[in-house]
């Protein structure tokens, strides 16, 4: 049998923590920020943990 292969673009976006959770950059979170508040910008920055119900399809993209 020969080896799963992970999707490129999940490893991209998603990445695993310690723990076997999958953590996820928030949306809107990349470019044009002088067009948004300061407010917005800094609430935009830390990572979040994927929802439980997307966890095992993102997880089955991973290969884990």
């Amino acid at each position: 049998m020969p080896k799963m292969k992970t999707h490129s673009g999940a490893k991209k976006r998603f990445r695993v923590t310690g723990s076997g959770k999958i953590k996820r950059q928030r949306a809107r979170h990349v470019h044009k920020f002088q067009e948004r508040s300061k407010r917005q910008t800094r609430r935009l920055v830390p990572d979040v943990v994927v929802a439980p119900a997307d966890e095992a399809k993102i997880k089955r993209l991973l290969g884990k």
